[in-house]
């Protein structure tokens, strides 16, 4: 079922959480914290740092980028990012070139390795996804795509 995007509300900044907010925050922090934690586990051993699926997925969702997009996307430095990108170029997962318009500026590109590798991930995760998901109900399935929408919308904010 597609889910209709809608501009995500910040509480003013004075208005501090109401008790039930916050206990709905640890419910839904704690359920996503285990979640993640349990599909890290269904990845092969010898799968790709975090960080270097972070970059692929970057690239993947928004195309080519600088190390400072990428950087700026999961809040972190360029330079602590510096090893990972040169590492995927050497395993030829992404090509790095310079800008068009600034020859200085350095522009990193998925290559369809980066796009195959990527995906040999994401479907490790997912094929264990599917089966705990046959588990439920086709009404709690429905539940959880509608929950994911909303913290995309969330994590998007």
């Amino acid at each position: 079922m597609p889910t209709q995007s809608m501009p995500a509300t910040e509480a003013p900044a004075d208005t501090p959480p109401t008790p039930e907010l916050l206990a709905a925050a640890e419910t839904i922090r704690q359920g996503a914290t285990r979640l993640a934690r349990r599909l890290r586990t269904a990845r092969s051993a010898g799968a790709m740092s975090t960080n270097k699926i972070n970059v692929l997925s970057h690239l993947y969702r928004h195309g080519p980028s600088t190390p400072g997009e990428v950087a700026a996307a999961d809040r972190q430095q360029p330079q602590s990012l510096t090893r990972v990108f040169a590492e995927l170029e050497r395993d030829g997962l992404v090509i790095r070139s310079s800008g068009a318009e600034d020859r200085r500026q350095s522009i990193i590109s998925l290559t369809e390795a980066g796009s195959a590798a990527l995906r040999h991930d994401v479907a490790e995760r997912d094929d264990w996804l599917a089966g705990a998901l046959a588990g439920l109900s086709e009404t709690e399935r429905q539940v959880l795509r509608l929950a994911a929408g909303l913290m995309e919308r969330i994590a998007d904010n």
